[in-house]
């Protein structure tokens, strides 16, 4: 039985291959001559995104699970590697699991730089990618690709959600402060879009960076009314800890992505986190009967709430399933498998959701807060209404796809 529990070396998948073979005996009778269903999982294990990567891998391991380790009644081999964040080694694996493997689909990485550096290869050998995390705007719009699927949201839109947020308050002195590569620059971007006037300045930091004296200094000397941060991982932990610790909460407002404020954040910081507000297309109490068993399930398993990159990593297996059930487990057609993931309908944990032209989802936006709950427990509320409803990300009009 595969799973994504530990990370395994290359020389194990013949024992992979066989598990997911004999399995099959007991599949469906179209399906006891299919070769297992391969996917390729470019993990952040270690690096700067190893938080986010981790639960990237758990989420795609509860949800392998609830579906008996087959992909639309077919056998599935999830082949991993971890690529530590880096593109250059992530390029490697990619090349990897196309020419060595075969693989039939692909996700799994981190970092939008990452994306940029696999996509060329995946997209040549037409092998559909399918982002838990990562939409770069370069591949929303004029770079659209009919085997690449934003499965998760288009990097702006989470911004762009925080920027209507920060507009409706009447903040009029805000400060954005991201990491200098492409989802940091598309984080400032849709952050500024949706505020729709300037902001007081721009801070780029750099990735992995853990300590914010000279960014905190910054802010000190320029009294904003609130500050925007997109600081994922260890980056967010970090700078949470120091910009609290030095006390400059009591004069600015933080507003957050989501990435720097939802359950593993929380439960590295702590307390500190009580109050923060985040903007983002998913929330553990979502109602709706998809995320409800999602919850319950990831808790039983690993004994603490989901975070968003786990619910997206959860969803691209089910449109997966979702796909391969469209097309009969037949995947030699790959026009109509990329077609099939862009169609097939697949019950996601954020309710109604469907991909746009260009192959990004068009999802609803809500505001979120940290809270403490009568019990003590520190976590993510849904707050009324919606930022966004049925939102489309801002480069769709550049993509010639339909």
């Amino acid at each position: 039985m595969t799973t994504f529990a530990a990370l395994r070396p290359h020389s194990s998948i013949c024992a992979l291959r066989a598990i997911a073979v004999a399995a099959s005996c007991v599949a469906a009778p179209w399906a006891l001559a299919a070769e297992p269903i391969k996917v390729g999982v470019a993990l952040d294990i270690s690096g700067p995104f190893a938080g986010p990567g981790a639960e990237i891998r758990d989420g795609l391991n509860l949800a392998a699970k609830q579906l008996g380790n087959k992909l639309g009644g077919v056998p599935a081999q999830f082949i991993q590697a971890d690529t530590a964040g880096n593109p250059e080694t992530a390029r490697q694996v990619a090349d990897r699991f196309i020419k060595r493997d075969k693989v039939d689909f692909f996700t799994g990485p981190v970092g939008s730089n990452v994306v940029l550096a696999v996509g060329p290869g995946l997209f040549a050998a037409k092998v559909p990618f399918l982002s838990a995390n990562p939409g770069p705007s370069q591949l929303a719009g004029a770079q659209c690709n009919p085997y690449f699927f934003g499965t998760s949201y288009q990097n702006d839109a989470m911004h762009e959600a925080a920027g209507q947020h920060a507009a409706s308050k009447g903040y009029k002195k805000v400060v954005v402060l991201a990491p200098n590569y492409p989802a940091g620059k598309d984080a400032v971007n849709g952050f500024k879009r949706a505020y729709k006037q300037p902001v007081a300045d721009e801070i780029y930091t750099r990735v992995g960076q853990l300590d914010f004296a000279a960014e905190l200094a910054q802010l000190r000397a320029a009294k904003p009314d609130a500050i925007y941060i997109f600081q994922p991982g260890g980056m967010g932990i970090n700078f949470i800890k120091q910009f609290m610790g030095a006390g400059l909460n009591k004069d600015i407002v933080l507003i957050s992505s989501p990435f720097t404020a939802d359950q593993d954040i929380i439960a590295a910081v702590g307390e500190p986190m009580v109050g923060i507000y985040n903007a983002s297309s998913y929330a553990h109490d979502l109602d709706n009967a998809a995320n409800k068993k999602f919850v319950a399930e990831f808790q039983k398993s690993y004994n603490r709430l989901p975070t968003l990159y786990a619910a997206f990593a959860y969803d691209v297996v089910m449109n997966l399933d979702a796909a391969v059930k469209a097309v009969g487990g037949n995947l030699q057609d790959k026009a109509a498998v990329a077609k099939a993931i862009k169609t097939a309908k697949f019950d996601s944990v954020r309710g109604n959701v469907s991909y746009g032209n260009n192959q990004f989802l068009v999802q609803d936006y809500y505001l979120r807060q940290v809270v403490k709950t009568k019990d003590g427990q520190i976590t993510n509320a849904l707050q009324p209404g919606k930022l966004f409803t049925a939102h489309q990300d801002s480069y769709a009009a550049q993509c010639a796809m339909k």
